[in-house]
């Protein structure tokens, strides 16, 4: 799959089989997240691939809109250092994630952590140190349904020169 491709159809996926996923893949996926564009080269980010069912659990009923996760093959945390833009670089690494996990023909779901209330229940279950904040938590795992949303067409956000409503 070409990256225009990739960027067009990917889609949040919350169904998933119950098979795992290659570590090797997981790997690939987690080595895309850490080449995303970041501020002043920071890099302020640390990734947690959780694959034991019992984790995956906790994650699943300490977040409000994630308990899906319960189910996925793998849940990607995504740490930061709280540096002054580690929301836009973990961000970005969070989109790289998703991007790659599609690409490997498998499905994924940004569950959002950064400013949740959980996000520290989630930092100490995982032993991160409180250096970092959770700045996403991703679902992935091979999708037993994706449902194609549709999108607002380019001529309603797309705007030359100048705003115009």
């Amino acid at each position: 799959m070409d990256a225009i491709e990739c960027l067009k159809t990917r889609r949040s996926v919350r169904s998933y089989k119950e098979e795992a996923v290659d570590p090797a893949i997981i790997e690939d996926i987690v080595d895309c997240g850490r080449l995303a564009a970041t501020a002043m080269n920071l890099q302020p980010w640390q990734f947690i691939a959780v694959t034991k069912r019992e984790t995956l659990q906790k994650i699943a009923s300490i977040t409000d809109y994630g308990k899906f996760i319960a189910d996925a093959a793998c849940c990607i945390a995504v740490f930061c250092e709280k540096v002054k833009y580690y929301l836009e670089d973990g961000s970005a690494a969070t989109q790289n994630i998703l991007l790659a996990a599609h690409a490997h023909g498998l499905g994924s779901c940004w569950v959002a952590g950064d400013k949740k209330p959980y996000c520290g229940d989630i930092a100490r279950l995982l032993n991160v140190p409180d250096k970092y904040t959770l700045v996403s938590l991703v679902a992935i795992g091979k999708p037993s349904a994706v449902a194609m949303s549709s999108k607002k067409p380019l001529s309603e956000v797309l705007h030359w020169e100048l705003f115009r409503s």
